[in-house]
């Protein structure tokens, strides 16, 4: 799967530390959008000095997951439900590029994996789950894409969009899970194929088909 640390500099052991409890906290929901984050209460909680800290802070900024304000501190990055939309509708445009260029160089066991993802997707039993795979079955599907800048924006943009992923789902529930499901396997069927020009098309209508489902349910986002 595609690195969710997204970093160009290797962090040291104890940033990395922190950025990831703080990573993990934020996708999972632990931290909503908008939450501060104080550098005083990590240093406090992880034993460590504030140069690690802000380290590990800007890592996630790069990531797309927090937002740092000179002289005054960092908070989970949030969105309005525009900035929302607009990412959906870029995210229509690039990722269909990244899985092209992965199914090229994909080997067979990837495909394998993809597979048995696109099973787990169908068979969870709750939203975090769901979510969880939901979000690996898409990132795997682009790992073998040679375009590392490109697969880097799409983490952000994912990175960036998952607290609203989840309001999502709880809002609409698993009305349209049968969707999603047929979806995933004619992609499936598409990336076995090698059939990148279909596969392509279907990822656009499976984005596009989200985004207009926001904007029909008016899902409240955090300003």
């Amino acid at each position: 799967m595609i690195d969710d640390d997204m970093s160009h500099q290797p962090l040291a052991a104890t940033a990395r530390r922190i950025a990831d409890a703080l990573r993990y906290d934020i996708l999972a929901g632990t931290l909503a959008p908008g939450t501060r984050i104080r550098q005083e209460d990590l240093s406090a909680h992880f034993g460590a000095s504030r140069i690690p800290v802000r380290e590990a802070l800007k890592a996630l900024q790069s990531e797309g997951l927090l937002r740092l304000k000179a002289n005054t501190g960092a908070w989970v990055a949030s969105m309005n439900q525009a900035e929302c939309l607009e990412i959906y509708k870029i995210r229509e445009r690039i990722e269909p590029l990244a899985l092209s260029e992965s199914i090229r160089l994909m080997p067979e066991s990837a495909l394998d994996i993809l597979e048995n993802l696109a099973h787990r997707v169908e068979q969870a039993k709750s939203i975090e789950n769901f979510i969880l795979l939901d979000r690996e079955f898409h990132l795997r599907s682009y790992a073998h894409s040679s375009l590392p800048e490109l697969n880097a924006m799409i983490v952000r943009y994912w990175n960036t969009t998952q607290q609203y992923r989840r309001a999502y789902m709880h809002k609409v529930g698993f009305n349209r899970r049968p969707i999603v499901d047929s979806e995933h396997r004619l992609l499936v069927d598409a990336i076995r194929r090698r059939d990148d020009y279909n596969a392509e098309r279907l990822l656009q209508v499976h984005i596009r088909r989200t985004r207009l489902e926001f904007e029909k349910n008016g899902l409240s986002m955090i300003d």
